[in-house]
């Protein structure tokens, strides 16, 4: 028996893979030579204006950044070899996340490796059966998997999603969770702050709004808004102007906008980054953030707070690149937000014309399903601080170029 089915999975996966092809939607890896930038050199091309990376604020290459980066290396050495509660605690861990906490305005705060472990971390952890978490449909994977794991964990853990930025699809959620007998304890609204696939952002005065009515608590996860949102980029609670004590729980990445090397964090209340110490098995069980990471975020998060500026400049390069994708004749969605989709609605075609705009020298993703629905796919543009007007322009002459008559 045992013979005759091991042929069958090389098999599938073959068939998978030669779908995908046949199909245009194959994903092809591009290695780039050097650090990311405005521009990046791509290994076979060259340098091309990089529009796919969530580098917001520049500073994924800022010489302040990478030297920090250095001395914590030097520091501390490679890597702390061991998970935190054994001997992978080191004082840059703590300096982080001090500042993290510092940045929101919050009691405290909890690196992990990743956000996607920050948020396999979170509801595991703090939720318990008779609780109900409430999801918007178009949260990030990593809430979603989160809220899995924790339902598969805690037996009797409830969990529902509700129209995408849809306030009336949560009351109805929100009503219908307190008169059902089975929710005995804590009711979660989870939303992203910034939507990585619209570039929309949710809509948190309404949505606090309603948790104080039904006596829920609020999670938002700001990978993406945070240093794009708001004046001083402390997210997409500043842009409402909300304090962060109106979020109970923020969750969040260093690997974008904060230094772009890697990283997550839970900040929130005491007892709350507490109870993750002691009982979220990403930090249980997996080593520590890197030291030389936790230097080089600490000081991204340094610089942004001492130059606001660069949000403003950023704020500033996504109105101008907005208008210009649209007198192109593309339609991008609109959103004050730095992501901006640009529809075209068949995955192959996404995945084509992003490699029509890499043969021009610009480069920007094409999404799909499964990562968007299918008859959604699009382009990707994400904006930067760190370009120039010239690099933005030569996005608008690419996509005027390849955009058929």
């Amino acid at each position: 028996m045992t013979a005759t089915l091991a042929p069958t999975f090389p098999l599938r996966t073959k068939e998978i893979l030669d779908s995908l092809a046949a199909t245009g939607q194959l994903k092809l890896l591009q290695t780039i030579e050097g650090p990311m930038g405005a521009t990046v050199r791509i290994k076979g091309r060259g340098e091309v204006v990089c529009l796919c990376s969530n580098n917001y604020l520049g500073l994924a290459n800022h010489p302040e950044v990478v030297e920090a980066g250095i001395a914590g290396l030097r520091r501390y050495g490679a890597g702390t070899a061991s998970v935190r509660f054994i001997c992978g605690t080191f004082d840059c861990h703590e300096r982080i996340e001090s500042r993290i906490a510092s940045f929101y305005g919050v009691d405290a705060a909890y690196t992990f490796t990743s956000c996607w472990n920050a948020n396999e971390a979170i509801f595991p952890t703090l939720c318990e059966a008779g609780d109900m978490i409430v999801s918007d449909e178009l949260n990030h994977a990593s809430i979603i998997d989160g809220i899995r794991l924790a339902a598969s964990i805690k037996k009797g853990l409830l969990r529902c999603v509700y129209r995408h930025s849809d306030l009336s699809a949560l009351r109805e959620r929100l009503a219908a969770a307190r008169a059902n007998a089975e929710v005995t304890g804590t009711i979660w609204v989870v939303t992203d702050g910034v939507f990585s696939m619209e570039g929309d952002i949710a809509n948190l005065p309404g949505i606090r709004a309603l948790c104080d009515e039904f006596g829920a608590l609020l999670v938002v996860d700001d990978s993406h808004g945070t240093g794009v949102m708001g004046s001083t980029g402390r997210g997409t609670h500043e842009h409402w102007g909300m304090t962060a004590t109106k979020v109970d729980y923020f969750t969040g990445t260093l690997g974008k906008a904060l230094g772009g090397a890697a990283g997550g964090y839970v900040a929130g209340s005491r007892r709350a980054i507490d109870l993750l110490i002691q009982r979220g098995r990403p930090t249980l069980f997996s080593n520590a953030l890197p030291c030389s990471v936790a230097c080089s975020a600490d000081k991204a998060i340094e610089i942004v707070m001492r130059e606001p500026e660069r949000v403003a400049k950023l704020r500033d390069n996504v109105a101008y690149a907005r208008a210009g994708i649209a007198r192109t004749g593309f339609s991008v969605l609109e959103s004050p937000t730095a992501i901006c989709p640009i529809i075209v609605h068949d995955t192959a075609k996404a995945i084509r014309l992003s490699r029509e705009l890499l043969d021009l020298g610009v480069f920007v993703i094409g999404f799909g399903y499964p990562v968007v629905p299918e008859g959604h796919a699009r382009l990707r543009v994400q904006i930067s601080a760190a370009h120039e007007r010239h690099h933005l322009d030569a996005l608008f002459k690419a996509l005027a170029t390849v955009k058929p008559a």
